[in-house]
Parts: C-alpha cells; structure tokens; sequence
C-alpha cells in the first residue's frame, strides 16, 4: 500500500491562503500540512521533516507548494527549499505565489491558440509587475518579441535587464505606458497585448485598442471594476470583438486551475520536480494537446 501523499504548504503571509489550501485538497491531496509567516530562516527544518520522514521512492509521495499573496518573498522561500535539498534527500517543489505562475501560464496559452507566438510581437502592460513578468518570460521563451509596459521606463529597462537574464537571447524591448495615446506607438505591429496590472486600473482604452490593425488577441487579466481593457468583459473567451480575440480573467481563469491542479497532481510523480513558470507553462501544453485544457 502507497503512503498518502502530504502536501506542505509554506507561505509567507501569517494565514495560509485558503485557496491554495482547497486547490490541493481539490487535486487530491490526502493530507495538507499549512505553515503561515514562514520566513527563510525557518524553511530548513520544515524541509528537513519531509525528506527524513520518507526514504528512496517513498520520497514522491511528499511535495511542497510555496504560495501565498507575496511573490518576492515566496519566490525567497522557494529558493531556499532548493537549498535545503542534498543528494537523493529531496521531494519535489512548486512555486505559485498569487497564482503569478499559473495565471501566466494560462494566458500564454490562450494567445497561443491564435498566433504562432515565435513570430508574434506582444505588448504586456503591467509588464514589471510579478505576473506581468511571468508573462514576457514565457512569451520570449517561445519566441515572442515582447514589449514590456510601464509608467517608468527605468523601471521597465530593469525588469529588461533581469529578464534577460532568465531567458538567454530573449527579445525584450521596455516601454513607458504614461497615457493611453502614449501606448499608440508601442502596438504598432503588435498581435497581442497582455494586461497583467494592478486590481481596478485601467490600462488601455478601447478607442486605442481599434486604431491597432494588427492586433489578434488582447487579454486582460483583472476582473475589478474598472478592468485593464476597456471593452473586454471579465468572461470573455476568446470572443471576438472588432476582429480581435479577447478573453478576460475569468475566461482564463478555468484554464488557469486546470493547470494549477494538474501541478498539484504532477509533483507526486517523482521526488526531483522544480515547477515554476516554464515548467508549468510546458506542463498547460501538454494538457491542451490531452484535450485537457
């Protein structure tokens, strides 16, 4: 008989989210172990309960989940998970603070369904943000030139910078998003524009978004009123409007937790698996072509 598969579930918030917690529950998990206002200094020994408890292939049926609503100091604890690990002492892992991986992951392939994305040029406002981030990288990796928006471009040359550091040979251009006319000149030539700001912020008006012949898919991924893309409805899916398909959250929302669970259910298939955006975003490939997703 199998032991059950434990789920530790580290998050940096002092309340383990609720919905990470009922996603594992959802895909399966037999038993769910919640830590709350984990820091780095405390990862080690929580680690060190998972991989000391179960030996040789036992050791898959043991996984953690960082999450929580910070990424960068979940991102911290991911990190320091991977230290802990030694030898054949590990379990697999997988980062999704905020949803930022799965929500990204999602998206990509949303607009992959009506492009070819390797000759595909996109604008992702919100681009510096940790979504938005997530978004160009799985964009560049795929191919994509990928304009990354926002209101200071310093900031958008950084996140650049850094970007182009995770993905090797990636084409990454900053932009500054300041006014809606502002954004006229940074899709021209675009097929896409991703919307991965900030809750109630209105990034693009749909005045701007019908003066952009070339544009195939627009995607917003707020739903607070106001959203992101002026015109494009929170439920969306792939609906067209003015010759263009667009999808709003939660139209990408149903992929996205197919996707978030189906990771849940992939870390108890090894005890070696690191899932953070790419290979979540591979791992939504590999669901559509199921039929899956």
């Amino acid at each position: 008989m199998s032991p059950a598969q434990i789920l530790l579930q580290l998050d940096p918030d002092p309340q383990p989210s609720v919905f990470d917690g009922v996603v594992a529950v959802d895909a399966g998990v037999a038993q769910l172990f919640r830590h709350g206002g984990v820091t780095p200094a405390q990862v080690t020994e929580l680690v060190y309960g998972c991989i000391f408890t179960r030996g040789g292939d036992k050791l898959r049926h043991t996984a953690i989940f960082v999450g929580g609503s910070q990424v960068a100091p979940a991102e911290e604890l991911f990190r320091q998970v991977q230290r802990t690990f030694f030898g054949p002492m590990r379990v697999s892992v997988m980062l999704d603070a905020n949803g930022s991986n799965t929500t990204a992951a999602a998206a990509v392939l949303a607009a992959k369904k009506h492009m070819n994305l390797a000759d595909a040029v996109f604008l992702v406002l919100g681009g510096t943000g940790p979504v938005g981030q997530r978004v160009a990288r799985l964009l560049a990796g795929a191919g994509a030139t990928v304009r990354v928006g926002s209101r200071q471009l310093n900031r958008a040359s950084s996140t650049c910078t850094d970007l182009r550091l995770r993905v090797p040979g990636g084409k990454f251009e900053p932009v500054a998003t300041l006014a809606h006319e502002d954004l006229l000149p940074a899709l021209a030539g675009a097929q896409g524009i991703i919307a991965a700001g900030a809750p109630g912020a209105e990034m693009l008006a749909e005045s701007v978004r019908r003066q952009c012949p070339d544009l195939r898919v627009a995607i917003d991924l707020n739903a607070v009123p106001p959203v992101g893309l002026t015109g494009v409805s929170p439920t969306d899916a792939g609906t067209e409007r003015d010759g263009v398909a667009t999808y709003g959250a939660l139209g990408v929302g149903g992929t996205k937790m197919k996707i978030h669970k189906a990771a849940i259910a992939k870390l108890f298939t090894a005890n070696d698996l690191t899932l953070d955006a790419e290979e979540i975003y591979q791992l939504g490939v590999e669901l559509r072509g199921e039929g899956k997703c």
